[in-house]
Order: structure tokens, then C-alpha cells, then sequence
């Protein structure tokens, strides 16, 4: 074990700088969120929009409840870059065009991000069919799709997603006519990930790719209500509100949907509203925690060894250890009990050896040296044997001496650190 200290020790800080590095960056300010989550800041987060519809006197919240009970006036839900359960994909040579494999736009499944990882929940069926109700009874939904995945929400709608070529570069969306939707609006910046195919009846584009002639955004009716799809996501990251009118875009699509307030849906961002360790773990790391955990077991593995050499007692208990060592040896020479030390001294090898052999420590010496045997040290196992046998013909003190002698030798050999002493060799020949 002290042999693979060195290599332990290596393992430990390697695992330590990974585990380390990938907490820290989990819990950066702002970047713990998920893509597109109103509590991401970085570039590809949504924290922007939320702010600016908050700064805009417009009433929100973050929903981190999940959608499976929807009370009747509540208000418009809002769901970015939100995965759906039951997506497919009908034309696979679409997802073809997503020719880079980074994290990005590019990807078909949405980037995650530090904890988020472990656990972000799908939009259930359960939950598809509850925003369908609640859409149909007359409310409205907000719906920012990532990828080009079919699923049962858009089919729902009747809504289908043509996959855009990644290789183009940011295209310019325009309004094809005027509505409430986009008053104030003459062009919004954007790259695309999908273009919307819309149902024959009803559906109102919203912004469309002018020199392809294909919809990007529009709002589609389902019973009583509507439905705001955007098929390009990165018109709601904060790195692209300020470019041309795309800030004012969502400002008059939210307003023309309706009064509000408007329910950032966090909880299919890794978010719920439940108090645990593992919820604050997910959103603002637990790294420093971590850190001291592991700094804690370095130090204890660090402190099983022993640099140096061993320091000596201090002067009292050295010299008080010796007049105690010298009284009872004038005992037991003055009274000749030679044969009661020298089992005394037996016992003590025997117990120190006994862990060595995986028994317990008043395990006879007869099964600690088998088990020795079997452990593959047989010289330890011949150097017990050979004690036990000269204890029980020690009859003077320059035989217990000598028994001692031999006794602290094979104490040595535990952990050998180089070659075997004369004392224990030549007792070897003695016991075979």
C-alpha cells in the first residue's frame, strides 16, 4: 500500500482538478442555467428577455412548477428551447444539415450546462395535453422549438419543421404584412434553425426569410386561442436582442398575445420549486463544499505518510520509559520467571502478526502462521514458528535476550526495505 502512495496521491489531485474545474465552471455567475433559461446569462442564456419584459411593465414570473396543472386564467406560458416527449424526426437527411457537432445551434438536442446535466425533464405527454386544453379554452402559449424535430405538440397544431442549412449565415427576417404581432417592426437578425410549414387555415406569419421565401415565426390558432412558434431560437438569447428590431419584436408579440403575465416555464430548465440539496447542488454548484470534502481526504491520505525520520521522545518519557523497561526487567530476573516474559514477547508477535495474516488478534500462533503461509509470506510465517518453538526453552536471561533479539528482527521484516537480516536467516535452518 505505502508502494502506490506516490501514484494514489498523483490519481487524487488529477480526479480533484477535473472534478474541481468542472464544478467552478457549473457555478459561474449566471452560467449554471440552462440554454436559454431566464437565469442564464451568458450568451446563449435568456436572462435579457426576461429583464427586458420585466423593465417593459409587462407582468411575469418563473413558472418552476411543471405544467401539469394549469388553473384557467392564469396566464401565457412561455416555453424556450423546451424538449417535448415523443419527438422524431420524419426526414432524417434534415438532420443531416447539422453538419457541426459543437454545442450550438447546429445541434439537434438543446446544450447543457453545469448540473443540468444530471437531470432536466421532458415536456411529459401529460403536460402537452394539458397546454393544448389550456389553449383551446381561449389562452395563448409561446413556443420556441429547438432542432427540427417533429412532435406531438406542433403536430397538434399542425405545424411542421423544415431544418435550416446551418452553413448559411445570419439571415434577415422581415414581416410579410402588418399585424399587432410586429407593430414597430421592419427587420429582426437571427440565425435559423428551422422554418415553419403552417396549416392551410388560420395560421398568421410573423416574420418570414424574404430572399427563401419561407416563415421563421408565426401564430397559430388551436380552438379558441393561439400559439406564438418562433423557429429560430437564438432571437431570444441576450446576444441577440440588440440587434436591429428583434428586442421590439417580442415586446409586441407578447403584448398582441395578450394581458399577461407571462410564465417563464424554468422547471423543464432543471428548476423546481422543491428545498434540496441536490435543487441548490443543480443551480449554483457546490463547489466550495466539494473542495474541502476533497482537500480533507488529501490530507488524510497525505497524513498516513511519514516523511523524515522518526522524531525522537521528549526527554522525560525516553527516560521514564527506560526506568520503567529496567525495573521490570530486574522483576522478572530477580524472581527467574524467563519463561513468563519469553511468552509475553511470543504473544506480542503473535498479535502484531496476526493482522498482517487477516485473523483476529487472539488468534493462536499456530493458525497466524498458516495464514501467513497462505498470504504468501512464508519467511514471516518460519520466523513465528521459530519463536514460539525457542520461548518454550528459555530457562536464563542470555536465552530471552536472545529471543528478544530475535523477535524484533522479525518485527522488521513486516515491511521489508532491504535484505533479510543475518539474525533472521540463521534461525530459518534452525526450525526446518
Amino acid at each position: 500500500m505505502r508502494d502506490r502512495f506516490p501514484l494514489l496521491v498523483v490519481g487524487g489531485l488529477l480526479i480533484t482538478a477535473v472534478l474541481g474545474t468542472w464544478l467552478v465552471r457549473g457555478a459561474a455567475r449566471g452560467g449554471f442555467a440552462d440554454t436559454l433559461s431566464t437565469w442564464r446569462a451568458q450568451p446563449d442564456g435568456a436572462r435579457g428577455l426576461f429583464l427586458l419584459v420585466q423593465e417593459s411593465g409587462l407582468p411575469l414570473v418563473r413558472r418552476t412548477a411543471d405544467l401539469q396543472i394549469i388553473q384557467k386564467g392564469t396566464g401565457t406560458p412561455v416555453l424556450l428551447a423546451v424538449e417535448v416527449e415523443g419527438a422524431h424526426e420524419e426526414d432524417p437527411d434534415q438532420t443531416a444539415l447539422a453538419a457541426d457537432k459543437e454545442n450550438g445551434l447546429e445541434d439537434e438536442e438543446v446544450p447543457r450546462h453545469g448540473f443540468n446535466r444530471l437531470y432536466v425533464p421532458e415536456l411529459s405527454d401529460k403536460e402537452t395535453e394539458k397546454l393544448l386544453e389550456h389553449v383551446k379554452t381561449g389562452g395563448a402559449l409561446v413556443y420556441v422549438p429547438w432542432g427540427s424535430q417533429e412532435n406531438p405538440l406542433l403536430d397538434a397544431l399542425g405545424v411542421k419543421l423544415f431544418k435550416a442549412d446551418t452553413s448559411l449565415p445570419m439571415r434577415t427576417l422581415v414581416p410579410p404584412l402588418s399585424s399587432p404581432y410586429t407593430l414597430g417592426v421592419e427587420r429582426v437578425e437571427a440565425k435559423v434553425q428551422a422554418y415553419l410549414t403552417l396549416p392551410e387555415k388560420g395560421a398568421v406569419p410573423l416574420l418570414r426569410d424574404e430572399p427563401l421565401n419561407m416563415t421563421v415565426a408565426a401564430v397559430v390558432p388551436y380552438g379558441a386561442g393561439w400559439v406564438l412558434v418562433v423557429g429560430a431560437p437564438e432571437l431570444a438569447m441576450n446576444q441577440a436582442l440588440a440587434r436591429a428590431d428583434n428586442a421590439q419584436f417580442w415586446l409586441s408579440a407578447l403584448r398582441a398575445l395578450g394581458p399577461g403575465p407571462y410564465e417563464f416555464d424554468e422547471h423543464h430548465h432543471g428548476f423546481t420549486n422543491e428545498r434540496s440539496v441536490v435543487d441548490f447542488a443543480r443551480r449554483y454548484g457546490l463547489h466550495f463544499a466539494v473542495a474541502q470534502l476533497l482537500l480533507g481526504l488529501c490530507l488524510w491520505a497525505v497524513a498516513l505518510k511519514r516523511f523524515g525520520r522518526p522524531r525522537a521522545p521528549p526527554e522525560s518519557t525516553r527516560v521514564g520509559a527506560t526506568d520503567a523497561l529496567f525495573a521490570m526487567s530486574r522483576l522478572y530476573r530477580e524472581g527467574r520467571h524467563h519463561g513468563f516474559a519469553a511468552g509475553l514477547i511470543t504473544k506480542g508477535v503473535t498479535q502484531e502478526l496476526a493482522l498482517h495474516a487477516g485473523m483476529p488478534a487472539h488468534a493462536p500462533p499456530k493458525s497466524v502462521a498458516e495464514g501467513l503461509a497462505a498470504r504468501g509470506r512464508e519467511d514471516l510465517a518460519n520466523g513465528l514458528r521459530a519463536v514460539v518453538r525457542n520461548a518454550e526453552t528459555v530457562s536464563s536471561e542470555s536465552e530471552l535476550k536472545q529471543l528478544a533479539s530475535r523477535a524484533a528482527v522479525l518485527r522488521q521484516r513486516i515491511h521489508p526495505s532491504g535484505p533479510p537480516s543475518r539474525a533472521l536467516v540463521a534461525s530459518t535452518p534452525e526450525e526446518s
